[in-house]
Order: C-alpha cells, then structure tokens, then sequence
C-alpha cells in the first residue's frame, strides 16, 4: 500500500512535468534546449563540476518555468478579473524564469565558448572513451523522449501505460551501452535477458501491450546507438 502511494506520487509529480509540456510553448523550447545541450556536451571534455554546473542550470530553468506555470494557474482558478496584485504574482514568477534563462546563458557562455571548435577526429575518440558519460547522457536522453511522446500522446499515466513503455526503453538503452562498452557476448547476453524481463513483467501486468513494450525497446536502442555510433 505504501509503494503504491509512492508510485502514485511520482505519478502526480510526472503528470506536472507532462501538462506543463502539453500546456506552455516555453516549456516545449527549454525541453528541446537541454536535449540540445546534452548533445553537444557529448563532444565536450567537461569535468565532474562542469557537468553538475550543466545539469543544476537545465534543471533549474526547467523548475522556474513550472513554477511560473503553477502560479499562473493557481492565480487563474482564484480569479478571471484582473487585479494589480495578480498581475505582480504574475510577473515576479516570469521574472524568476528570466533570471534563470540569463543564467543559463551564462553557463552556456562559460562551458562552451572555448570549446566549440569544428568536431575533429581527436574528439570522436574522447566520447568514445567516456563511456560512464556517453551511456549516462543516453539514458537523460531516452527518458526525455519518452517523456515527450507522452505528452503528445495523451495515452495512459507517466508510469502506467501508455505509448511507448518507458521501463523498455531504459531497459534496452542500457542494453546497447553494454554491448558498445563491454564487448563481452556473456555480459551482453545477460543484460538482454533482464530487459526482456522488464518488458515480460510490463505485459504481464497489463500496463502494456506488447506493441508499447515493442516501441519502447526499439525507441531506446535507437537512440542509443545514435549517441554512440553515428555521430
């Protein structure tokens, strides 16, 4: 009873981040910013602080454009007439994701400027050599977009159902990063049969159907094979 609160609470917290795509254009353009952003930095030699640098920056403006959007909403529901109060509610939220965009730019400034060279030979090798990074990216990078299907989709809640599987998805991510990094048949095999676990289990229950489980696996692999082969 407990975990299922638990469930249900990542749930509800999902279902915001997904109304919030549904809803706000801006949310839609600082999504497929960070999408961006991973990307390139999959090209860039960052350290461990850099990195935390990057993913506090998307995750902040990410959390000030909800807020925002909360305020916004809670505002609407209390009143449809204008006030001067709800007006400066207003425009201090909006100001606070102003802030955080700035600082994003900033950051963006400060991590990228002296490294955004033309993509040579050297800097295919450095990914290449980064798994713990490549494979950490690839799975941001599966869970956004499942995320944003999703939101489109409009099928089933974050964590239950819906097009495509999301445990699949992951599940096969971490599949394919296996068999880049590893290159053991043994490893490879094993992996493989636990993903095919998480999509049995999913089907089993009847959160998915086959074919979700399906989309998601492919989903999944697909991406991670761009981030690790065809760049």
């Amino acid at each position: 009873m407990k975990g299922r609160r638990v469930i249900e609470s990542f749930n509800n917290a999902i279902s915001g981040v997904i109304y919030s795509l549904k809803t706000q254009r801006n949310m839609r353009i600082h999504f497929a910013v960070a999408i961006a952003v991973l990307l390139v930095s999959l090209f860039m030699d960052f350290s461990r602080l850099e990195l935390l640098l990057l993913f506090f920056t998307i995750s902040l403006i990410l959390v000030t454009e909800m807020i925002n959007t909360s305020i916004e909403t809670t505002i609407d529901l209390i009143t449809d007439r204008y006030h001067p109060l709800a007006r400066i509610a207003k425009n201090v939220a909006a100001g606070a994701v102003l802030i955080s965009a700035l600082n994003a730019i900033v950051v963006a400034y400060l991590l990228f400027f002296d490294r955004l060279n033309p993509l040579t030979l050297s800097v295919l090798v450095r990914v290449r050599q980064s798994p713990a990074h490549v494979t950490f990216i690839s799975l941001i990078l599966v869970i956004l977009t499942v995320v944003v299907i999703k939101a489109f989709t409009g099928d089933g809640t974050p964590l239950k159902g819906g097009m495509p599987s999301g445990h699949s998805a992951v599940a096969f991510s971490i599949v394919t990063a296996v068999a880049f990094i590893s290159h053991d048949i043994f490893a490879l095999t094993l992996t493989f049969l636990l993903a095919l676990l998480v999509m049995q289990s999913r089907i089993e229950s009847k959160i998915h159907t086959t074919f979700e489980t399906i989309i998601g696996a492919v989903l999944g692999i697909i991406i991670t094979v761009l981030i690790f082969q065809l760049m």
